[in-house]
């Protein structure tokens, strides 16, 4: 079963075997300076699970369409992003028939639109990307370590690639449609036959347009065979279809906070697509003073409704438009860019070891001890699994870029991304960037800590 399936509920999250014993780290928790950018994100993952053909997510205008509450009438310009994640099953079993993603962009303007395609990547579970066990640090430099089509998605684009299935623009004549994406996700021949496929794309366009994702079942040639929608069948479905269906789990007003948390999945247009932070002692300051030996402090990551580690600081993008049966944020910001200069300063009088790196706490909304929380021991449920990027001078002062990629599951405090060893009165700039991956459970802590 893909990790995706199993959602962002807390009752999920409690529905495992008895958890293994608890130390707690007695490190400040910060809330993250800075904040999203205002570029939309077309986010498409409801229903994840799609069993009937339909419409996925669509934002444009309902005047003509045969079912207007499908259509939510955003219109994209400049810069934007697209994400997708879905997931076809044999339903019935027997059933084999492979599902079509299609994403479409409509010109509805007088001139012709240029839409650049400056990242993108999409990829199947299988055979693509499947969700293989993987040491919790590898190096991943060449960007060839992934498990997951959310992990190699991501990582692509973090490494600024542009899969080959995508040109580098496009051109919409005025008045109409390109298929951005046509692509299957194939059952036939797996055990389960079940299948997902995560897509990512950044673009620019010079000009207004509307963006749909739809599902449709393969139609087939006279010889049986299966091939690809034509434009023309997904405009069809686009003008005449309804929502896909079954529909996933109606979140939980986000008032309701004495209730069982029910996070639903988010189909609609999030508001940001980058979360720029200068990690600084104050506004008045250009650095980052390290913490005592033998202490450390924390800035979170992806925070949510119900899981903010004390800060009380939700990072979740809000929502520019959305279904009203699909998640009031876009929590977990899968796609969302983490872009984190840490200006660190060491004000003592001696040589310090200091330790950079990502650590998955159990989540709590207010601290319920003087720290945070680990497991002993490593727990079953994997929460990240996703390439990071960290950029620093080394001990001998020359200029390093690493790409590693991490498995970390809940209540694992991770290992160090980079370690300096910094002398007294030392600055060293500390960059660190990552996609936050599907597949991933918020949240997430940016820890530094010196040793004792």
């Amino acid at each position: 079963m893909l990790p995706l399936l199993l959602g962002l509920t807390l009752a999920q999250a409690n529905q495992s075997s008895p958890p293994p014993e608890e130390v707690v780290q007695p490190q400040e928790v910060r809330a993250l300076s800075g904040q999203l950018d205002t570029v939309p994100v077309f986010n498409s993952n409801s229903p994840e699970l799609v069993l009937k053909e339909g419409i996925l997510l669509s934002t444009f205008p309902p005047n003509g369409k045969k079912v207007p509450t499908a259509h939510l009438n955003f219109a994209f310009r400049g810069r934007f992003d697209i994400f997708a994640h879905h997931v076809a099953k044999a339903e019935p079993p027997e059933s084999l028939r492979s599902l079509y993603l299609g994403i479409i962009l409509h010109n509805p303007g007088t001139q012709p639109v240029k839409v650049n395609i400056l990242q993108g990547a999409s990829y199947l579970s299988q055979p693509d990307a499947p969700f293989i066990k993987l040491d919790a640090f590898i190096p991943n430099n060449a960007g060839t370590v992934f498990a997951g089509p959310g992990s190699r998605v991501m990582s692509d684009v973090l490494g600024g690639r542009r899969q080959g299935i995508f040109p580098a623009q496009i051109v919409i004549p005025p008045g109409e449609s390109h298929m951005l994406l046509n692509l299957p996700i194939p059952v036939q021949g797996l055990t389960p036959p079940l299948n997902g496929r995560s897509s990512f794309m950044r673009l620019r366009s010079n000009g207004t347009v509307y963006a749909a994702s739809l599902a449709m079942f393969a139609p087939t040639n006279k010889d049986g065979s299966e091939r690809a929608p034509t434009l023309g069948e997904w405009q069809n479905l686009l003008n005449n279809g309804e929502l896909s269906t079954p529909r996933d789990k109606v979140p939980t007003p986000l008032e309701e906070t004495g209730k069982l948390r029910i996070y639903g999945r988010v189909a609609g247009v999030a508001s940001g697509s980058v979360w720029r932070s200068l990690l600084v002692d104050s506004p008045k300051t250009n650095y980052l003073t390290i913490p005592q030996p033998g202490q450390a402090f924390s800035y979170v990551l992806s925070t949510v409704d119900g899981g903010t580690l004390g800060t009380g600081q939700i990072q979740s993008a809000s929502m520019l438009v959305r279904y009203p049966d699909t998640a009031y944020r876009a929590h977990g910001n899968y796609g969302v860019q983490y872009s984190l200069k840490l200006p660190l300063y060491n004000n003592t009088q001696s040589h310090q070891k200091v330790s950079v790196l990502v650590q998955t706490p159990i989540k709590e909304d207010q601290l319920s001890q003087s720290g945070l929380r680990f497991f002993t021991r490593l727990a079953r449920q994997v929460f990240f699994r996703g390439t990071v990027r960290i950029r620093y001078k080394d001990n001998q002062g020359q200029p390093k870029t690493e790409f590693v990629h991490l498995v970390q599951t809940r209540g694992e405090p991770g290992q160090p991304l980079a370690l300096l060893n910094m002398k007294p009165g030392d600055r060293s700039l500390v960059e660190v960037d990552f996609l936050y991956p599907p597949d991933a459970s918020p949240p997430q802590v940016l820890t530094v800590s010196v040793q004792e």
